[in-house]
């Protein structure tokens, strides 16, 4: 199974620009497909964004044009870069990656929005 590490969460300014981190290790990274997540207190945890083996990517609408999702394989890394962030992005996120072993879950790393 795939153990994950998050890392790049903070507090910026609305308009600002962050960049998150996650580290797998074990088998099976290269064929994962790896999501990241967020969730706030008293809310569903919810997909922010995903991308494939092949490098294919999907967003959610409400981050559509504004973060982005990227993987090494070589680091066995995946990135979210965020810009033009909102007070409505706060929230802990979460990097996920779904094998054939079933899901992994990171534990977290917190991005506060505010001015």
């Amino acid at each position: 199974q795939v153990r994950l590490v998050e890392s790049g969460g903070g507090l910026v300014q609305p308009g600002g620009s962050l960049s998150l981190s996650c580290v797998a290790s074990g088998s099976g990274f290269s064929t994962a497909a790896m999501a990241w997540y967020r969730q706030v207190p008293g809310k569903q945890r919810e997909l922010v964004a995903s991308i494939y083996s092949d490098g294919s990517t999907n967003y959610r609408e409400f981050v559509k044009g504004r973060f982005t999702i990227s993987r090494d394989n070589a680091k066995n890394m995946v990135y979210l870069h965020m810009n033009s962030l909102k007070p409505e992005d706060t929230a802990v996120y979460y990097c996920n990656a779904y094998t054939s072993m079933g899901a992994s879950w990171g534990q977290g790393t917190q991005v506060s929005v505010s001015s």
